[in-house]
C-alpha cells in the first residue's frame, strides 16, 4: 500500500523552534569578578519565522528608537522579496512578460546580483530562477504536493529555469526576462534582512550586537560578558533540536542549510526541499548540513544552499577554491561525519573533539 508522510515545518512551529537555537547562541561562560553588561533584547515574527536582536547599547541609548526601524526593514524585504505576498515586487516581476524592462529597488537588485554571482561561481548548482521546480515539488507558496511530479512536468519546469534568461540594467535599476522565468529569493532573503538590520544598527552607533532572522545570524563586537559570541551548529535531526558543535566568533555572519527539516516521504523515499536546478530533482546525497561563515549574511546564506546542493566531495573542493569558511556534516549510515575547510578552523572551540573528520 502506498504511504505518504510529509514533514514540513509550519510557520509558527518553526518560529518556536528557532527560539531554542537563539537562546543557545548567547552562552555566557561563568567567571568570578567579571563585569557583565546586560544586553537589550528585541524579538518578533517575520517571513514565516522569527527575528531576534540582542545588543549592548551605549549610554543614553533608547531601545524604543530601534524596534520600529527593524520592523520597517523587515516589512520592506517582505514587500519586495516574498513569493507569499501576491503584490510583492518579486511576484509582480514573475508575472511580467518577457522582453519588457521591470523597475526594481536597489535592495532587490543587490540581492539578485549576489545570487547571480554565487550561481555563476557554483556552476549553476545555485539558481534563483528555480521557482518553477520548487512549485511543482510542492515547496512553494502553493499547496504542498503529496507525490513527486511527472518526468514531463519536471522537464517542462526545467525549460523555465536558467539565470542566463535574465538581463540586468543596474545603472537604471531595472531587470528583464529574456525568456520566461520566475525568481525565488527564499535562499538568501533572510540573510539579506540580517545584513540590513546590522547596517542600520551600525549607522546608529551600535557596534556590539547579534541579529538573527530565521536562524541566519550576524555578529558584531563582543558579547555582554566581553568575550566572543558563541553559536551552536545544530545537529541535523528532524525529530529534535540539539547542538552538535559550538563555535566562537564576532564581526561575521553565519548561515546554515540542510535537508533535514523540510521534506516529504513517499513509500519510504525521502524528497528534500533542496532542489538541484540542473536536474530538477531534490538532492539525494549524504551531505545533510552546511554552515558558512562570511562577512555578509546574504552571501553566506546563498553559499550554504549552493554547497548543500552540490554534495560533499565537490562542495569541499569548491569551498576551498572560493576561500570560504565552511563546516560540513554528512550522514554515513547511522553516524554523522564532520569536516570543515581550513578557514573554518579559527572559529572552532578549543574543546572541539570532533576533529577534521569524525563520526558521532
Amino acid at each position: 500500500m502506498t504511504s505518504v508522510a510529509r514533514h514540513r515545518l509550519p510557520n509558527l512551529t518553526a518560529s518556536h523552534l528557532r527560539k531554542w537555537l537563539f537562546c543557545l547562541c548567547v552562552a555566557f561562560l561563568p567567571a568570578a569578578c567579571e563585569v557583565v553588561e546586560t544586553p537589550l533584547k528585541l524579538a518578533g515574527q517575520t517571513m514565516g519565522t522569527t527575528w531576534h536582536v540582542t545588543l549592548i547599547a551605549p549610554a543614553g541609548f533608547f531601545i524604543d528608537d530601534i524596534e520600529p526601524q527593524i520592523e520597517d526593514i523587515l516589512g520592506r524585504v517582505n514587500a519586495e522579496m516574498s513569493t507569499y505576498q501576491a503584490d510583492s515586487q518579486i511576484v509582480r516581476f514573475n508575472r511580467q512578460a518577457p522582453g519588457v524592462w521591470f523597475p526594481v529597488s536597489r535592495d532587490f537588485l543587490r540581492v539578485l546580483e549576489t545570487a547571480l554571482d554565487v550561481g555563476a561561481r557554483s556552476g549553476d548548482a545555485y539558481d534563483v530562477t528555480v521557482a518553477p521546480l520548487v512549485d511543482i515539488w510542492g515547496f512553494g507558496p502553493a499547496d504542498a504536493a503529496i507525490m513527486p511530479p511527472s518526468e514531463e512536468a519536471i522537464e517542462s519546469a526545467l525549460d523555465r529555469v536558467g539565470q542566463d534568461r535574465l538581463q540586468l540594467d543596474a545603472e537604471h535599476g531595472r531587470i528583464m526576462q529574456r525568456e520566461a522565468v520566475s525568481l525565488d529569493f527564499s535562499s538568501l532573503a533572510k540573510g539579506f534582512a540580517v545584513d540590513r538590520i546590522a547596517e542600520m544598527l551600525q549607522q546608529q552607533g551600535i557596534d556590539r550586537f547579534m541579529v538573527e532572522v530565521g536562524g541566519e545570524i550576524r555578529l558584531s563586537g563582543l558579547s555582554g560578558r566581553g568575550d566572543l559570541w558563541r553559536i551552536a551548529i545544530e545537529r541535523p535531526d528532524a525529530s529534535a533540536r540539539s547542538a552538535v558543535q559550538p563555535i566562537s566568533l564576532t564581526d561575521a555572519a553565519i548561515a546554515t542549510s540542510g535537508d533535514y527539516r523540510n521534506f516529504f516521504q513517499l513509500d519510504g523515499q525521502r524528497y528534500s526541499h533542496m532542489i538541484d536546478p540542473r536536474t530538477g530533482w531534490p538532492v539525494a546525497h549524504d551531505l545533510v548540513s552546511v554552515t558558512v561563515v562570511h562577512p555578509s549574511c546574504t552571501v553566506a546564506d546563498a553559499w550554504a544552499t549552493a554547497l548543500a546542493v552540490i554534495g560533499a566531495d565537490r562542495a569541499m573542493a569548491l569551498a576551498q577554491e572560493q576561500a570560504l569558511a565552511v563546516y560540513f556534516i554528512r550522514r554515513v549510515g547511522d553516524k554523522l561525519v564532520h569536516n570543515h575547510t581550513p578557514l573554518f578552523s579559527a572559529y572552532l572551540e578549543e574543546n572541539d573533539n570532533t576533529g577534521k573528520q569524525a563520526g558521532i
